[in-house]
């Protein structure tokens, strides 16, 4: 504009012209520079409060592990995991963030800002990423992944999951059609107020994302609660035995089964009686003279700071003919495939009973049984009794147990799960582990191998149950406050090689030097 047959006064119009639009261009930068500091500093609030409504729901989760351990105790666990893992990568861009602002006096100066260099030098070496920006994609991958390992197979949380590997990805971009890497994509050239910004954001993701799982936990442990399929029809009658020729009167109501609730304190006939089953209370004394009985008492169980109290009222009928079997699986109402479950099956009044079922055998001792069910497909197996009473009559009954596989066992190193911080010669010396947390059967867990990865090298084949000499050279290298991972870990039964476990979760080790 400021060229050709152009007039000496246009041509300084034109100059004037150009430099205003530097100006209006000049000032738009600086304002663009402000309204990301801005931006940072109500992330930065945001983040705080985030932090307080998710330790808050922490503390009140310790709180509930407290009133019903077997309620709460693997939500807490899970919970914790969690928040693990997302302490240690906040920190971790809380760390960076203070050093690539090291050389900035004044931290609210964000017209200052405008440079990139500070954080190109830190990712970036001859147009590739540096050792410390493969560590920042390292981190990114590693709380993604270890989220996703968490609550991978929880039912209700495929959409979280989608959601963080979304928002954790670090796969590269396409950019007019060329595929561009991530980190150059999101980080380089850009003014270091804009990357601290990014960083406060993932920051916000991370705590956002915790605030969702603990919130989706707490969600389906109510869910779970109140959902009609943890209720069963209880028929109450209005006595428990009938003369024939009787009409049969009583009602029918809805009783919720919740084998996870732990009473404090049970009072029957004015005798304390301890709960040995979580979620009921066995009773289990003489029956009394033939006629009507009565039951009284009450139970007790802490909720907040007071004990609730609910009466028991009930009554019973003595008499001297049995007329049904008594069924019981001395763990529970359930059998295990891969284990020996013992049954203790018989009918009142009746010195030898029949039973009949896939797998079940009798053992010494009357009534004894064992049940193996490792090799039947069906979810459910029915029991079948019969016996003769002294008269001569024949007496049956049957009973349905849910079929189900042996949980999924847990990984250990020095017989710690989760993530574990420990010196880089104890995990050299230590034993890589399964256990079976909260299972009713003593069986022993025999790990054959694993694999071991630290950041930045490549994953190792382990076999047997200790770092061999390459994962033990891998570890060396590894610099203090890592976290390496040992996954992928192979266990068996010590008394059923031939059963096939369901995957072992991994382990998180934190170097400590």
């Amino acid at each position: 504009m400021a060229s050709g047959k152009q007039s000496p006064r246009q041509k300084m119009i034109n100059l004037m012209y150009l430099v205003f639009i530097a100006m209006l261009a000049l000032n738009m930068s600086k304002e663009v520079l402000t309204a990301f500091g801005l931006m940072n500093e109500k992330l930065t609030e945001s983040n705080a409060t985030t932090a307080q409504r998710n330790n808050a729901f922490l503390a009140g989760l310790e709180e509930k592990v407290s009133e019903q351990p077997e309620k709460y105790t693997i939500l807490k666990e899970k919970a914790d995991k969690i928040d693990v893992l997302s302490e240690d990568f906040n920190s971790y861009l809380e760390n960076l963030k203070t050093e690539i602002l090291s050389d900035v006096d004044d931290k609210q100066q964000y017209e200052e800002m405008d440079k990139s260099n500070k954080l190109d030098g830190l990712f970036f070496q001859s147009g590739r990423v540096s050792p410390k920006g493969q560590e920042f994609l390292d981190k990114m991958s590693g709380y993604k992944n270890g989220v996703v390992s968490i609550i991978g197979d929880e039912k209700g949380f495929e959409k979280i999951v989608q959601n963080v590997q979304a928002e954790f990805s670090t796969e590269s971009v396409k950019v007019d059609g060329a595929n561009v890497e991530w980190l150059k994509y999101r980080y380089e050239g850009f003014p270091l107020v804009a990357s601290v910004t990014q960083l406060t954001q993932t920051q916000a993701d991370i705590k956002s994302t915790e605030s969702e799982i603990l919130s989706a936990m707490l969600s389906g442990q109510l869910q779970s609660e109140v959902s009609l399929t943890n209720y069963e029809a209880i028929v109450v009658p209005s006595k428990t035995a009938f003369f024939s020729g009787e009409n049969f009167k009583g009602k029918v109501v809805l009783g919720r089964v919740d084998k996870t609730l732990k009473f404090d304190n049970v009072i029957v006939n004015g005798k304390k009686i301890e709960s040995s089953q979580a979620g009921q209370v066995v009773l289990d004394f003489p029956a009394g003279n033939v006629g009507e009985q009565e039951i009284r008492g009450e139970i007790q169980f802490k909720e907040g700071d007071s004990i609730v109290k609910i009466p028991i009222t009930s009554s019973y009928a003595v008499i001297p003919k049995p007329n049904s079997a008594v069924i019981s699986a001395d763990k529970m109402n359930v059998v295990y495939r891969g284990v020996q479950n013992p049954m203790t099956i018989s009918i009142p009044g009746v010195a030898s009973v029949t039973a009949n079922a896939p797998g079940l055998r009798s053992t010494s001792g009357a009534g004894n049984y064992m049940m193996d069910v490792t090799t039947l497909q069906a979810r459910e197996v029915t029991i079948s009794v019969s016996g003769k009473l002294p008269g001569g009559e024949t007496v049956s009954d049957k009973k349905s147990f849910r079929v189900k596989d042996i949980p999924r066992p847990v990984g250990t190193i020095r017989g710690e799960d989760g993530a574990v911080k420990m010196q880089r010669s104890s995990l050299e010396i230590s034993e890589v582990g399964a256990t079976l947390p909260d299972f009713d059967f003593e069986i022993g867990l025999r790990v054959t191998g694993f694999s071991f990865s630290v950041s930045g090298q490549p994953t190792i084949r382990v076999n047997g149950a200790r770092l061999d000499a390459a994962a033990k050279a891998a570890l060396r290298r590894a610099g203090r406050g890592e976290t390496v991972q040992i996954f992928d870990i192979e266990a068996t039964l010590a008394t059923n090689s031939g059963y096939k476990l369901k995957k072992v979760s991994p382990v998180f080790v934190e170097l400590t030097n």
